[in-house]
């Protein structure tokens, strides 16, 4: 069954807060799933579906749809794959409507590691996972993964330290026109690889950042689409794809990408060369990297050329992306960054996105999520959007 044309996504909602002291997770929550309705215009009562992952509580998707009150729903969903996780929900949301087992789907997202300083590793996991006795006690840590990966980038095919530094700038300047972006100040490339070294070769500016907040979405139907006053793009595709360390046969050059992109862009009916703007989960610099190259929008190994010369910068580069800052500048909300990879990319169909870096005649969008580490294991979820009336 495809999904491409089954669901519309009728809200788009990114909370203002970068650092959230005095409020819990599930007020967060709360404040996400009002303002995504109020974003479409629809009341609380007509959803019948709700997604989330990471949030607060056991059995997280029943105390959350508690929580906010959502007493209609036929249909629940909190798979958790990292930070694709919120990518993911959408392609399940069109999957779950497109069988007829709800209409109106809500999807929430909130956290507060900078206010509880969870830092990049917060300790989700109940009890070890099956290899952690096998790599616990060399002590990797999230940073130090993604240096392996940009290392052995580096080595397959020279890659340079300026060249992911060009990502960075891309970002920041986009950042500027963003008054919710924790980083405004664009930067050159220099001011990249002169900042200070946190893991080999990755310098400070080559990570995200960490933040409290969220967002949400509403996916909806066709039919109450149509009966919307508002503009709500289409979902064309959606692909997913593990990749993980396949008893020690691991390469550190690519992503999940290689197999959910073409899954996604053939549902979607389209190819990279028809993406008008793409939202790429940037947790650091090498990551935008490799998921390029990993979706097609270059060759394997020439990433480092491919992101030179402004090439991801809005509005007039040849791939304009994260126009919002992204996760190196804007936020990184729960570290779960594929929430406002979706967002910003609804933004630029709507032609709502800041004027400065609003892509003309944006048609299609591509939203891409990275969950867990593409030096161990990780989940790769693309996501194909049109233009309301596209199809």
């Amino acid at each position: 069954m495809s999904i491409r044309g089954a669901a519309h996504i009728a809200g788009a909602y990114e909370h203002p807060a970068r650092e959230a002291p005095d409020k819990s997770t599930a007020q967060l929550h709360a404040e996400i799933a009002r303002g995504t309705l109020a974003d479409a215009g629809i009341e609380k009562d007509s959803v019948d579906g709700y997604m989330t992952a990471g949030a607060p509580g056991w059995l997280q998707g029943l105390t959350m749809a508690d929580y906010l009150g959502l007493d209609n729903l036929s249909y629940v969903d909190t798979t958790d794959v990292g930070g694709s996780s919120y990518v993911s929900h959408v392609g399940h949301a069109a999957a779950a409507i497109a069988a007829g087992k709800a209409n109106v789907v809500l999807i929430t997202l909130a956290g507060r590691p900078r206010s509880e300083s969870g830092g990049a590793d917060p300790d989700g996991s109940p009890s070890p996972s099956p290899g952690s006795a096998f790599e616990n006690v060399f002590g990797p840590s999230t940073v130090g993964l993604y240096a392996l990966a940009a290392q052995r980038h580096m080595s397959e095919y020279g890659t340079t330290p300026e060249q992911l530094a060009e990502i960075r700038v891309a970002a920041s300047q986009h950042a500027q026109y963003n008054d919710n972006a924790m980083h405004q100040d664009p930067v050159a490339v220099e001011d990249v690889v002169s900042s200070r070294l946190i893991s080999d070769p990755l310098h400070l500016l080559d990570c995200c950042v960490i933040s409290d907040g969220g967002g949400g979405l509403l996916v909806v139907s066709p039919e109450v689409a149509d009966d919307l006053d508002r503009d709500s793009p289409v979902v064309l595709g959606h692909g997913e794809a593990p990749k993980h360390r396949d008893a020690g046969r691991l390469d550190l050059t690519y992503t999940g990408a290689v197999d959910s992109g073409p899954r996604a862009f053939e549902e979607a009916g389209v190819c990279p060369a028809d993406i008008d703007y793409a939202s790429i989960y940037d947790s650091f610099t090498i990551t935008v990297l490799e998921t390029l190259e990993d979706l097609g929008f270059c060759d394997k190994g020439e990433g480092g050329e491919f992101v030179e010369g402004g090439t991801l910068q809005a509005p007039d580069g040849e791939l304009p992306f994260n126009t919002d800052g992204g996760g190196l500048c804007n936020n990184h909300p729960g570290n779960r960054g594929g929430m406002t990879k979706v967002i910003e990319a609804v933004r630029q169909l709507r032609g709502e996105a800041n004027p400065g870096v609003q892509v003309e005649d944006c048609d299609v969008a591509l939203a891409h999520g990275t969950g867990g580490s593409i030096a161990s294991r990780m989940e790769s979820v693309t996501l194909v959007l049109g233009k309301e009336g596209y199809l």
